[in-house]
């Protein structure tokens, strides 16, 4: 019989229980590094990033995301948050997964930080995406919440490559990857807003990781969790 432990909910919002079982061992997965936690988000985590997003996450006159999520309401833009979550969650496969961890800086929930990767134990390539809550932005978290998943991906899980995209009008974005190393890979054309955007496309090895790589991340709880990223318990 597997282990599974109830962890109750802070009061407030009803009555709930996160319940961690042996089955899903990425709930005890965490990276830190020297100001942030990142972590598998638990009921509470959700609800404090629903209200990040129900807040805006940047300037409405600017669209920095291939989607278009944050132009629909706050209502929406909270519940959207919360779906895609539960979607990584109940579409995970070894074969093909999307790693969305909460981050946590000083206690709160500040942002969103992902790193997916299809086919991982064959090609060893990994992609990231994030988002910042608006107060949060422009002191630094974004760098360190990449590093962190960049740490897991190489350090941990024996990535290859890790690739980003961004528009070109995106330099918070592009600065970050360029800061850690990655390299230009080409461009390409979205539809946003009914118009033509260009992203640039961005690549980072190992070896660039490596040599470009200051900022220390603990990795906690990994090797249970490595069958489920489609990689054998003794990677």
């Amino acid at each position: 019989m597997a282990r599974i432990n109830e962890v109750p909910v802070r009061a407030g919002r009803g009555t709930i229980a996160a319940m961690v079982s042996s089955y899903w061992p990425l709930a005890d997965l965490r990276l830190q590094t020297p100001e942030l936690e990142l972590r598998w988000p638990s009921p509470d985590d959700l609800h404090a990033l629903a209200d990040l997003a129900a807040a805006g996450v940047h300037d409405p006159e600017v669209q920095p995301f291939m989607v278009a999520w944050t132009d629909a309401s706050a209502e929406e833009r909270a519940r959207s948050t919360l779906q895609y979550h539960w979607s990584c969650w109940g579409s995970w496969k070894p074969s093909d997964w999307m790693l969305e961890l909460v981050v946590i800086r000083d206690g709160m929930v500040v942002g969103s930080q992902g790193v997916g990767g299809r086919d991982f134990a064959v090609v060893r390539e990994v992609h990231t995406g994030s988002w910042l809550g608006r107060r949060y932005q422009g002191q630094g978290i974004g760098t360190q919440m990449r590093a962190a998943v960049l740490a897991l991906a190489f350090d941990g899980l024996g990535a290859q490559w890790a690739v980003s995209a961004a528009f070109e009008d995106n330099p918070a974005s592009l600065g970050v990857s360029r800061k850690l190393g990655y390299r230009d890979d080409g461009i390409e054309w979205h539809l946003v807003r009914g118009r033509p955007a260009l992203t640039r496309r961005l690549r980072l090895d190992s070896a660039g990781w490596q040599a470009t790589r200051t900022i220390p991340v603990r990795i906690h709880g990994l090797p249970s969790c490595l069958p489920l990223f489609g990689l054998p318990t003794d990677s």
